[in-house]
């Protein structure tokens, strides 16, 4: 829920703090004295396009910050946690900033965003019904989402988008192959031809670099053999055995020496070894200009093939596979599209079904929450008015079913439906709003409910009906703050505060004031036309008196206090 709402410079508000708390809250206060201007200052935060003309005069700017309070299983922290706005505890702070020139920045929780993302979020903490466009019953996919949860359609609903995804699946799986193998056909002579060209010419790994030093052994016979001669020549014993002649004479003077023996031995074994490697080597050599030719011939072939398909044989095997493998897709293609074709028809069948299902439970919903509507729209004044959730089937369904569900109303009987959205009055899109609230309450996940010009054009008995409806919802769970003139609707809230206006240098400033107490008898003696009039101080008393014996609570005389919870920050 909201707990506090804080507005510095914005057009009359200088600089404001409005806690809240659960329930039933109002907002009262003499035209003028800048109360829509705090739903202004809301609808900032929950991501509403900024226009300059809101910064207050000689101000830097105009800031708006607003503390939310999450439950564990809210929708706002769920959507929070999607978007990766960082949740250190069960509040998030959200701050907007608007510029004289137009420009704005927010902020979640300290971190930069964007007026896309406060909408995200703002869609799952508040619902904004009035001059705004924040109403989430006004939007299409959430109407789908009201109703379906209405007729507790959960399961089917998720049946038919699994079902959905599946048939797609199996859809984009089919195009995929039949791609493929049109792919295949239109360059199977080239596909041919790269198999053929490489298995003829059966390259090896490591081949080139064999070919590579055998070619320069055979163009460099000549000196490879007078090398290995002069090598063989240099491995003469004779320096050795005088060697051996010395070591002797040595160990008989000393005999510690007894020991360079071994490395002697081990020499004339090496230098012996060496000569015949040597002598080995060079008779092996012979300048064949034949083989040379051969090899060069291979060489060229591999060449020709590592540029075409290389850079290294192995890729140009790997290249001899791939196409082979491709080829080989026209051969099975056709049997592996039939199983396909198979899959898709079977996923067809069990997504209709699963939306069959899904509009049944829809259209009997539809007629229930018809019903439900109609019978409290008189009582909040609008007795001409008809509300219809109209089920509309689409061509080619889709993942949220078969039909599109479009929230319908017709406020004068023969002027036709139109889309809630195009309902004519602020006042009058308010109160159906309320109507579908009652009846959603339960339903709907969304905690904070605001309504602005809820009393558009009503009074007496209708006032007291609308005062009933909303304290109604606001006692199914949900924070409701409503702005209002009218002291049947005031009496009904669990918290007022009223909203006043003067000057501060100069300039219109509003201020804000929790009343309760013999000062909230005075406020809705005031909102029935004269505080200071003792028959308006005795039917305010007999109005909250009433409240409260109606809802069971203390009702109206004292408020509860607002919630603790962190301050936003500047």
């Amino acid at each position: 829920m909201l707990s506090e709402l804080r507005v510095r410079d914005l057009a009359v508000i200088a600089d404001v703090t409005l806690k809240l708390a659960p329930g039933f809250n109002v907002l009262s206060g003499e035209t003028g004295a800048g109360k829509s201007m705090l739903v202004d200052a809301l609808a900032l935060l929950l991501g509403e396009r900024a226009s300059s003309d809101v910064v207050r005069p000689g101000a830097e700017k105009t800031v708006v910050e607003g503390a939310f309070d999450l439950s564990p299983q809210s929708a706002a922290r769920a959507v929070a946690d999607g978007l990766g706005v960082d949740l250190a505890d069960d509040t998030l702070v959200i701050r907007r900033e608007v510029y004289p020139e137009g420009r704005s920045r927010a902020w979640v929780n300290g971190s930069p965003t964007t007026v896309g993302v406060l909408a995200q979020v703002g869609a799952a903490l508040v619902d904004l019904h009035g001059q705004h466009e924040t109403q989430s019953l006004v939007k299409g996919e959430a109407q789908a989402d009201i109703l379906d949860a209405y007729a507790g359609a959960g399961v089917e609903r998720t049946a038919v988008r699994d079902a959905y995804a599946r048939w797609q699946g199996a859809v984009t799986k089919e195009a995929d192959l039949r791609g493929k193998q049109d792919e295949v056909r239109r360059k199977a002579d080239y596909l041919r031809h790269v198999v053929d060209e490489i298995t003829q010419a059966a390259p090896k790994v490591g081949e080139d670099l064999a070919l590579e030093g055998e070619a320069r052994r055979l163009a460099n016979a000549e000196e490879l053999g007078r090398l290995a001669r002069d090598l063989e020549t240099a491995c003469d014993q004779s320096a050795l055995a005088r060697g051996a002649k010395a070591l002797a004479a040595l160990e008989r003077i000393d005999p510690a020496t007894a020991g360079w023996r071994d490395l002697l031995d081990a020499a004339f074994a090496n230098l012996q070894e060496l000569g015949t490697v040597a002598r080995d080597y060079a008779a092996g050599i012979d300048a064949d200009p034949e083989r040379l030719a051969v090899i060069d011939r291979r060489r060229d072939v591999l060449d020709r093939l590592t540029r075409k398909y290389g850079p290294d044989i192995p890729d140009v095997l790997a290249t001899r596979d791939a196409s082979a493998r491709e080829l080989d897709l026209l051969d099975t293609a056709e049997l592996d599209l039939r199983s396909l074709a198979e899959d898709r028809e079977r996923a067809s069948r069990d997504f209709l079904r699963a939306c069959e299902a899904l509009s049944a439970k829809r259209s009997a919903a539809a007629k229930r929450l018809k019903k439900a509507v109609n019978e409290h729209l008189p009582s909040l004044g609008l007795g001409g008015g008809t509300f219809d959730p109209g089920l509309r089937p689409i061509p080619n369904p889709q993942s949220l079913g078969a039909e599109a569900v479009s929230f319908e109303v017709e406020l004068s009987p023969g002027m036709g439906s139109r889309p809630l959205a195009r309902v004519a009055s602020g006042g009058e899109q308010s109160r159906l709003m309320l109507a579908l609230k009652v009846v959603l309450a339960g339903h709907d996940r969304v905690p904070t409910l605001v309504f602005d010009e809820v009393d558009q054009g009503i009074g007496g008995e209708v006032g007291g009906k609308v005062g009933e409806a909303l304290a109604r919802v606001a006692g199914e769970g949900h924070q409701v703050l409503v702005i209002t003139h009218l002291p049947q609707i005031a009496a009904r809230a669990d918290h007022q505060v009223v909203i006043t206006k003067g000057a501060r240098g100069g300039v219109a400033t509003s201020d804000v004031h929790p009343v309760d107490g013999d000062d909230r008898v005075r406020e809705v003696a005031r909102m029935l036309g004269d505080p200071d009039l003792e028959a308006a101080l005795r039917h305010a008393r007999a109005l909250l008196r009433t409240a409260s014996e109606t809802s069971g609570t203390r009702g109206g005389t004292s408020s509860p206090p607002a919630p603790k919870s962190p301050r936003p920050t500047r």
